[in-house]
């Protein structure tokens, strides 16, 4: 495609991102354009699709785009906190829409749906993220809750957390989550150390602990499949 200097309102109608997503549909748009239509706007000197190729040369492709910060974004020349922001949201949305079953049910049976549901949410973050699914007697998912955020030790995972909304949703059993951003799921001895923790921590409240998932962008591990609880 001709790289145009103008400002995208001057271009050929048939290039126009927008205009060209309405007449042809998403999927004949570059990864540029789609980029350059969540940032909308460019500045006197780039187009919001330059702005986005900006992004792509940054980080290679929309997968590793899409786990960035805002402030990430921000460092663009061109991005300021607003359009930072609609990246960021649009990613997220992305993200959960993946997570989400056709129905509005969830129901955790095995590992693999745990997983298979909160991959998509924070498999690919930079940051490590602990949850805690909320269960009810039938497996369903009453809803998830975010523990904790940045590296995992037991001062910060701490069972009051874990189980205080578990003991105000009269919740039957929890499963653990959290994110290994390095890309390896194998649990750490701390890992470890801290199921343990929170399991005994369970016995007390009266709320089992399930399982505890760890999740990458593309693999998990299962303290219950690996014989570790």
């Amino acid at each position: 495609m001709a790289e145009y200097k103008l400002k995208i309102p001057n271009w050929p109608e048939d290039e126009r991102p927008r205009e060209k997503l309405l007449k042809y549909g998403p999927s004949k748009l570059s990864d540029a354009e789609l980029l350059g239509i969540i940032i909308c706007k460019g500045t006197q000197e780039k187009t919001a699709v330059d702005l986005g190729r900006e992004l792509l040369m940054k980080y290679g492709n929309l997968r590793n785009i899409s786990t960035r910060s805002v402030f990430e974004y921000s460092s663009i020349k061109g991005i300021g906190e607003a359009k930072a922001a609609m990246l960021a949201s649009c990613f997220e949305i992305s993200r959960r829409s993946q997570s989400q079953p056709e129905t509005h049910r969830v129901i955790f049976k095995k590992s693999e749906d745990v997983a298979s549901y909160y991959i998509p949410l924070i498999g690919s973050l930079k940051k490590e993220v602990f949850k805690v699914a909320l269960l009810d007697g039938a497996n369903k998912l009453i809803r998830g809750v975010t523990v904790s955020e940045g590296t995992l030790n037991t001062s910060v995972v701490h069972p009051r957390e874990v189980f205080r909304d578990a003991l105000i949703e009269a919740t039957a059993g929890v499963v653990l989550i959290h994110n290994h951003p390095s890309g390896d799921p194998m649990p750490s001895e701390d890992d470890i150390k801290i199921t343990k923790q929170l399991i005994e921590a369970g016995k007390i409240f009266g709320i089992k602990v399930f399982d505890h998932i760890i999740v990458t962008r593309d693999s998990y591990k299962s303290f219950v499949d690996e014989g570790l609880m």
